[in-house]
């Protein structure tokens, strides 16, 4: 019988591109999400009955051991941006991962995955960088021989950093920037995925890698590239911090009020405490290098995806053709 992965987390952004890696290299691949409903579009990953979602809360002992039973490996790809509710950065990224990492110990798993984030950092004042070291260190406390990935942003055709500003630049000449001139070093998301299927399939070196592009560039850079490659004049208008977090801190008040009806998507504190920070590669750290994979540009891939946000949208490209053959 085929091998069996337990996907924590599996239909989310980073998660169904390994799931269907998976899937392609032919095990049977579980994806334990808090709504299996809403994770069928995993499903044609593989044959019929390859990819299966299941009910799973990682908050939750018995729940988290009833969908690894029979499991030869194990990928934690639970992540949250924003806390509410009960879903707090300590009881998802940290107490969470720690779960994962103890029960997977406990039934012998023989390899564990987990995504984690360039950044995280017990020292942080980030209360998400905060959770993701916490959870890092448990995971290492409780199985010792796993792979931490911290990707810096991940990009691809789902994510939720091009896509947000293009879809914003669609309706506003003003692209409101926290942290302009803050680096990051954007990572295709298929790159992330070959990363984490290399780590359960190959021969890979227990321990943290950190994942990132072939390009660092600004904040205002990134925004620059998205905004040429949908056609669309912007003007970047750089927040101070300090503005930032007043902005942030009366959302946060605004969800609290009203009880949660309200969820701060649009900027936290906390966020505003994170930008502040450059999210590239450490010098000297590992990388997709360990893993035989070649970083993806995103000039190669933005493409793909972001010509919804353009003005003609799929037939912009044919108006340009047209202009320039009447030039001629």
């Amino acid at each position: 019988m085929s091998k069996l992965v337990t996907i924590y987390g599996g239909s989310g952004f980073v998660g169904r591109y390994i799931a269907r890696r998976m899937a392609q290299a032919g095990w049977r691949v579980r994806v334990a999400v808090r709504r299996p409903n809403e994770a069928l579009h995993v499903k044609p990953y593989g044959t019929v009955g390859q990819v299966e979602p299941v009910l799973c809360n990682i908050r939750d002992d018995a729940s988290v051991r009833s969908v690894m039973q029979g499991a030869d490996a194990v990928v934690n790809c639970v992540g949250i941006l924003v806390e509410s509710g009960r879903n707090k950065f300590s009881d998802v990224q940290a107490e969470g991962a720690g779960r994962i990492a103890r029960i997977a110990a406990e039934q012998g798993v023989e390899k564990l995955v987990h995504i984690s984030a360039i950044g995280a950092d017990k020292n942080s004042p980030s209360l998400y960088q905060q959770s993701k070291a916490k959870g890092e260190a448990l995971i290492m406390q409780h199985f010792e021989n796993a792979v931490i990935l911290r990707p810096s942003v991940v990009f691809g055709p789902e994510d939720q950093f091009f896509n947000r500003f293009a879809a914003m630049a669609r309706f506003s000449l003003f692209l409101p920037l926290v942290g302009p001139n803050t680096r990051f070093q954007p990572v295709y998301v298929e790159d992330v995925a070959a990363a984490a299927a290399k780590a359960l399939t190959g021969d890979v070196a227990p321990g943290v890698y950190e994942l990132g592009g072939p390009d660092i560039a600004t904040f205002r850079e990134l925004m620059t590239l998205m905004l040429a490659e949908i056609r669309r004049k912007g003007v970047s208008l750089p927040i101070p911090f300090p503005i930032a977090s007043l902005v942030g801190g009366a959302l946060d008040a605004l969800q609290t009020v009203t009880l949660g009806l309200f969820t701060n998507s649009v900027l936290t504190r906390d966020q505003v405490r994170n930008l502040r920070r450059d999210n590239v590669v450490s010098k000297g750290a590992r990388g997709l290098e360990a893993f035989g994979v070649t970083p993806t540009p995103m000039t190669t891939v933005l493409p793909s995806y972001l010509w919804v946000h353009r003005p003609g949208g799929q037939y912009k490209a044919i108006h340009e053709s047209a202009a320039r053959l009447r030039k001629e």
